[in-house]
């Protein structure tokens, strides 16, 4: 049903991946795409991985179709800037609509449909995959990792306003309406902050958001990009964010 009312609206998509030491996870996750959206343009944006993630990118995209490869400086590396570039390009290539989504396969592909159906029937704006609401499930993660994200959750929906059950999420889909609102080309979070800030500014410029349920697996390959220590840090900059400057004037 997803697909057939993504058709409704054809929009030009690009499902835009940040990586950085991904090789072990990125074949199959291209794989997948291109299984679950293959009308899709797939744009992984990584920062010269030590571990040659760029290098097994640009071997897959001789064998298919529809995959980009946006190769940054390894000195100015990070998340949250990669994903702004990321976000930059798909503008550039003439995306409609923008998927943002982790390559460690904890963000499925199978989901993607859903989270484009809303933009392409004209109901939203941002669209969240969110563990948190009915048919969402947060899978694999120890107890302790699950009381962080909730407790988390819960402040940044506080401090910053934000109405969403899963305001934590990195698996999401803008409109080309909204990134061209929240001035995309000027997020300042260098890390996975990103995601907060990105949020923020999507409530800022009252974009329409919704949620549509998705099951997270954690990662089982490679190392985590986000310790405890990382995420608390976060919680100051959030309050931060919400006192400061309006990043839309």
């Amino acid at each position: 049903m997803e697909s057939d009312t993504f058709l409704m609206k054809p929009l030009k998509t690009i499902v835009m991946v940040p990586t950085y030491n991904e090789r072990a996870n990125i074949t199959e996750l291209v794989k997948l795409l291109h299984k679950s959206v293959p009308q899709a343009h797939v744009l992984v944006v990584d920062d010269s991985s030590p571990d040659g993630t760029f290098q097994e990118v640009r071997k897959l995209a001789k064998k298919g179709k529809n995959l980009h490869l946006l190769l940054r400086d390894r000195s100015v590396k990070g998340r949250g800037w990669a994903g702004r570039d990321g976000f930059v390009k798909a503008l550039r290539m003439g995306a409609g609509a923008v998927v943002e989504m982790d390559a460690d396969l904890s963000h499925q592909p199978r989901f993607i449909p859903s989270l484009l159906a809303p933009l392409a029937a004209g109901k939203a704006d941002v669209v969240i995959g969110s563990r948190y609401i009915p048919g969402g499930k947060d899978m694999d993660r120890p107890l302790h990792r699950q009381w962080t994200s909730n407790f988390a959750r819960y402040y940044l929906k506080f401090v910053l306003g934000l109405k969403v059950k899963d305001p934590t999420s990195g698996f999401r889909a803008f409109s080309r309406r909204a990134l061209e609102k929240i001035k995309v080309g000027t997020l300042t979070a260098r890390d996975p902050f990103t995601v907060s800030e990105i949020l923020y500014r999507c409530y800022r410029a009252h974009m329409r958001v919704m949620e549509v349920p998705i099951e997270f697996i954690d990662r089982t390959r490679g190392e985590s990009k986000l310790g405890l220590t990382t995420l608390l840090k976060y919680l100051g900059r959030a309050l931060w964010l919400r006192l400061g400057p309006n990043p839309l004037a």
